[in-house]
């Protein structure tokens, strides 16, 4: 029997995490399935769409920072049970992130051209031009991705993960569609595949925005009226100091990850290939585990406005039980699946011996070190505790990651595998430095509402 003095019982946490983490999956499993359907376009499809995704998954993960900062807040107004505050700080999270989104989409507009040139530098004629038409169209995207991100955000607040799933599912499936519509019906080419993106990306907002309008049961925030939202600077500033160090310790771990792809690509074409292989299977691996960490934050942030800091410590231990569940399964199938993989992906054996070395010694690894070197991290950003986790996040990813990692490739000539010992060093100094900061509880000392 479930003991009832706990907030959450364990038919709420399963009906929460379960959505979150099946969307996630669905997420990068439908991102796979999308670059694999523009690779059929050509090589300068294929190159323009990866070069130009770096700069996207760069920004959304920025803005997907910021919706998180804004759930934070929304969680713990909501386990304060201040209904009043729970909206209004629901309708800044939307007016913040969007009027952010515009400006930025608006600057990627303008200096599209040079903004390319100056990050790529000088790639082939043929590539150049098809990373401008993908740019613009993924751009125009931007505050349909952040009002998305923002409204989906409120809903987790809430324990609502269910409706965001859904509304990611459906346009995961319409983006699929209509690539395969646009590419190989219309022959569209790389531009086919941005108009689906935006047009996948327009309804989830719209959709997203028409159902966070309406009233039901279990739903404590309501946002109508989206154009008479005016700023509220103090409630935007708390949203803000949340977001902006998630932020940029999101970003930080895009531009490690750019930094190490050009020292990757000295290895020759059999290393690179290997290497972008053994990323798509690690982040295949990790995926689910980072959605019981999406989970957490409501979870915390709810027994922190409520006042139960016991119950927030207690929460963190328990998911972080679930999470290493999850990595030790996630791993295990994916390992399993690293062979058929190599093959259907037409891969050279040089590249699938080295692909397959690689998943190996991630799959041995990974359940050590992985789950308290990240999942707990979510648990003391929703407590307030978001620089400290930026500073360890940021030092640990530029010195194991980025200088050992270079150093084990330029130097000790360690091929593609020296990206991995970077990785797990990195890993395991985080799961010291955060299973510290966890017990110390300093992390309970921060104040968000």
């Amino acid at each position: 029997m479930e003991q009832q003095q706990h907030m959450f019982t364990n038919r709420m946490i399963r009906n929460l995490l379960i959505p979150v983490v099946l969307e996630q999956l669905l997420n990068s499993i439908m991102g796979t399935a999308d670059t694999m359907m523009v690779s059929n376009v050509g090589s300068a499809a294929i190159s323009a769409v990866s070069l130009v995704d770096s700069i996207n998954v760069l920004v959304i993960q920025a803005f997907s920072a910021l919706a998180a900062g804004g759930a934070i807040v929304c969680a713990q107004y909501i386990g304060q049970r201040n209904k009043e505050k729970a909206n209004e700080s629901a309708r800044q999270v939307l007016f913040i992130i969007t009027a952010i989104s515009v400006a930025v989409s608006l600057i990627c507009l303008v200096f599209q051209k040079p903004l390319l040139r100056l990050i790529f530098g000088s790639v082939e004629a043929e590539v150049m031009r098809a990373s401008e038409i993908y740019f613009f169209y993924t751009a125009l995207s931007f505050p349909f991705i952040a009002a998305y991100d923002s409204a989906a955000s409120i809903f987790r607040a809430q324990d609502n993960t269910r409706g965001p799933m859904t509304i990611s599912m459906i346009s995961n499936v319409m983006n699929i569609a209509g690539n395969a519509i646009m590419i190989w019906v219309f022959h569209m080419g790389v531009a086919g595949a941005a108009l689906s993106t935006l047009i996948s990306r327009i309804f989830c907002a719209v959709v997203v925005l028409i159902q966070l309008r309406k009233e039901r049961e279990g739903q404590e925030i309501v946002v109508r009226d989206y154009f008479k939202i005016r700023p509220n600077w103090s409630m935007i500033k708390r949203i803000l100091g949340i977001g902006i160090p998630s932020g940029v310790e999101n970003s930080m771990f895009q531009l490690g990850k750019l930094a190490i792809q050009s020292t990757v690509s000295t290895l020759g074409t059999a290393a690179i290939a290997a290497q972008a292989m053994t990323n798509i299977l690690e982040n295949l691996n990790g995926i689910a585990a980072i959605g019981v960490g999406v989970g957490l934050m409501t979870i915390v942030g709810q027994c922190l406005g409520a006042g139960r800091k016991d119950e927030a410590v207690y929460y963190i231990k328990k998911l972080c039980v679930i999470a290493e569940i999850v990595v030790l399964t996630s791993c295990l199938i994916v390992f399993a699946l690293t062979k058929p993989v190599t093959i259907l992906g037409g891969m050279e054996k040089e590249s699938a011996d080295m692909c397959f070395h690689m998943v190996m010694w991630i799959t041995i690894m990974k359940p050590i070190v992985w789950t308290m070197a990240f999942v707990p991290g979510y648990g003391l950003r929703a407590a307030g505790d978001v620089k400290f986790s930026m500073i360890t996040s940021c030092c640990t990813m530029w010195a194991c990651r980025f200088c050992l990692c270079v150093f084990l490739i330029r130097v000790m000539g360690f091929g593609p595998m020296g990206v991995w010992i970077g990785m797990f060093a990195d890993w395991t100094v985080r799961s010291i430095i955060f299973t510290w900061r966890f017990h110390s509880r300093k992390w309970l000392q921060h104040k968000v509402i």
